[in-house]
């Protein structure tokens, strides 16, 4: 009796999510981005310890939602230019004189080769962390809050490019 329930379960959740026209964000994406992708990551000379970071999450998003395959400049037919527009950390705390959280504003643009020609997005993002009155542990933590907006702006790329492959899709 068990099994049986289990199996009608199964079936009835399959049923739901294929009838509410659930299609994962690959599919989109793939109505504005080809399947040979191009990535390019400009370094910042104030922050370059970042690229590698962003130059591998990037790559990351390709292969896993984009479904495509990083190729070199020449094969590509889409291309994606990172630049790291700088960042902003502004005091939301003091204890003591000393700032104790702070807000960093990380700015990232993206300049896109689609199929259907050159665009360019700005993307910011927000972390708020708390600060240690230590200097080398507060710049491993500026660091490290950069690290993670830069995260959140390929993130939210991934959801401008995936609505924009939604548009494109009920046209």
């Amino acid at each position: 009796m068990r099994t049986i329930v289990k199996i009608l379960m199964t079936i009835s959740m399959m049923l739901l999510v294929n009838a509410c026209g659930y299609k994962p964000s690959s599919h989109m994406i793939q109505h504005v981005f080809s399947d040979t992708v191009y990535v390019e990551v400009n370094v910042d000379r104030a922050e370059p310890e970042n690229a590698p970071y962003v130059k591998d999450e990037m790559n990351r998003l390709v292969y896993t939602r984009f479904k495509g395959r990083i190729v070199s400049k020449e094969e590509a037919q889409s291309k994606i230019r990172l630049s790291y527009a700088g960042s902003t950390f502004i005091p939301l705390s003091y204890e003591n004189g000393y700032v104790t959280r702070y807000r960093a504003v990380i700015r990232v643009k993206f300049d896109m080769v689609t199929k259907e020609g050159r665009e360019v997005k700005t993307i910011s993002s927000i972390v708020e962390t708390d600060i240690q009155e230590s200097s080398l542990t507060s710049s491993a933590l500026r660091i490290e809050a950069i690290r993670v907006g830069l995260g959140k702006a390929l993130d939210e790329f991934l959801a401008y490019v995936s609505a924009k492959g939604m548009l494109k899709e009920t046209k």
